[in-house]
């Protein structure tokens, strides 16, 4: 290879260096990790196993859990879900496009219908980015996996993300405005509780002006290593009671770096 690229002009030696880069940067695999958020998962047993192009890649995602991060191919991946143990017919199937060198979160959300065709589960491909912020901020993001979320006026949810102990305020502006399902946030800044009380979540209806909406989730306080290391990462993640028509009332916390 080197030889024959000093026989060619710079010009198509640098081409071909080019060519050969992109060739291997192709062919980078990435890191996912799976989130299972289907309701109705009781249907077809505790939990699911995950092949990504036909290779099982996560085993036994019980409902509102989530995986390690996993290597996988990147490009053009299929991701389907079957019965745990293993069972021929997919509970969904959807595909999403993978850069290499990318973390991801990969979301099933929605009703299962137990065939490659049926059910309405939608998989949200998410981009993570777990660098640490500055000494004593947490980033947060928060993932609206919540079907009947959907049920609000407009369909999305206004999310307030305090240090506590803390008392509700309704002059407090949403931490995070307007997310609706099948949507992620994008990461914000929160200053690390030093008092060692972790945070309280409130999650309501959008009001209209500046009212503030139904709650969907009573206060829920979680507790983050923020209150001993004063820089994390931390995806919350709003999903469903099964088999029913109301929001779990715990957002599950996925643990991204010095967070769990």
């Amino acid at each position: 290879m080197l030889r024959l690229l000093q026989a060619l002009p710079l010009t198509l030696a640098i081409a071909a260096v080019s060519i050969v880069a992109t060739s291997c940067s192709s062919n980078n695999g990435t890191k996912a990790r799976f989130f299972n958020a289907i309701e109705n998962t009781f249907v077809y047993g505790d939990a699911l196993d995950v092949e990504v192009n036909g290779t099982q890649q996560f085993t036994n995602v019980t409902f509102n859990n989530y995986s390690s991060y996993t290597s996988i191919p990147a490009g053009n991946v299929t991701f389907e879900g079957f019965e745990s143990p293993g069972v021929t017919t997919p509970v969904f199937t959807d595909s999403t496009t993978l850069s290499g060198g990318t973390q991801y979160t990969e979301v099933a959300t929605g009703q299962a219908g137990g065939t490659v065709t049926g059910g309405q589960v939608v998989l949200l491909s998410l981009s993570d980015d777990n660098s640490l912020p500055n000494d004593g901020t947490l980033n947060f993001r928060v993932i609206n996996a919540a079907l009947n979320a959907s049920s609000s006026p407009n369909g999305s949810v206004d999310i307030w993300i305090e240090r506590a102990p803390y008392i509700f305020q309704l002059e407090q502006p949403a931490t995070i405005r307007n997310l609706a399902y099948q949507s992620a946030s994008g990461y914000v800044n929160v200053p690390y509780n030093s008092g060692g009380g972790g945070f309280t979540v409130f999650v309501n209806t959008v009001g209209l002006g500046d009212e503030v909406g139904t709650p969907l989730i009573n206060p829920y306080t979680i507790s983050v290593n923020g209150s001993q290391i004063s820089a994390s990462v931390c995806t919350l993640v709003l999903t469903d009671n099964p088999n029913s028509s109301s929001m779990y009332q715990a957002p599950i916390l996925l643990d991204d770096n010095n967070c769990g």
